[in-house]
């Protein structure tokens, strides 16, 4: 049996994070108070200290909640029904959707590298996103979609372009119009080598 005090404290927490999330996303990190993410939480700022040790563990747990959401999504069309090639297609696709997302765009893209640092961000985008990346690059191959390259490469040169575009989409005046752009490009790069594969042996 789970005793009240567990479940009001896993409840306070939870408050917390998810009004640190929506603060971070229309204010940003900078401008955001404890104070603030308190209030809206309605809980004290010693309730809050208890959870977190400060501003940053706060972003950064924002940061899981965030990612984690854009990534079982992801994964539940990278992982569902139909060809290695279409879930792949619906991946990047999906995965452009995320990033016109405001939560994603302003947490994970625009302040996660600055208020995590550079190395801290990277380790925690390897360990949310990477896998899929690396999945679907493998399920490719072995289907044939692709031509057969080194895995790891591979995954890497497209999870790089991924990030890349994510970063092109948050800067861009027309994130929508930028987000259809980088996905045309994405996904004819992966047409290319698809066509490659495709090619009869001579």
């Amino acid at each position: 049996m789970r005793s009240r005090r567990l479940d009001y404290s896993e409840s306070t927490r939870q408050a917390l994070v998810d009004s640190a999330v929506e603060l971070f996303t229309w204010h940003g990190y900078a401008a955001t108070a404890l104070d603030a993410i308190a209030k809206r939480a309605r809980v004290t700022k010693g309730a809050l200290y208890h959870h977190f040790s400060g501003k940053q563990a706060l972003f950064e747990a924002a940061f899981d909640v965030v990612e984690s959401a854009a990534v079982a999504r992801l994964s539940e069309v990278v992982g569902g029904g139909g060809s290695a090639w279409d879930r792949a297609v619906r991946g990047v696709e999906l995965y452009i959707q995320s990033c016109l997302d405001p939560s994603y765009q302003r947490i994970v893209i625009h302040e996660g590298p600055v208020v995590m640092g550079w190395e801290r961000w990277r380790e925690a985008e390897d360990h949310f996103s990477y896998g899929l990346v690396r999945d679907t690059i493998e399920a490719l191959v072995a289907a044939g979609e692709i031509v057969e390259l080194p895995v790891e490469v591979t995954a890497r040169v497209l999870f790089g372009a991924l990030s890349a575009g994510a970063t092109y989409i948050a800067g861009a005046q027309n994130p929508k119009k930028a987000g259809t752009e980088v996905s045309r490009t994405i996904v004819a790069v992966m047409e290319g080598m698809r066509r490659q594969a495709h090619q009869p042996a001579v």
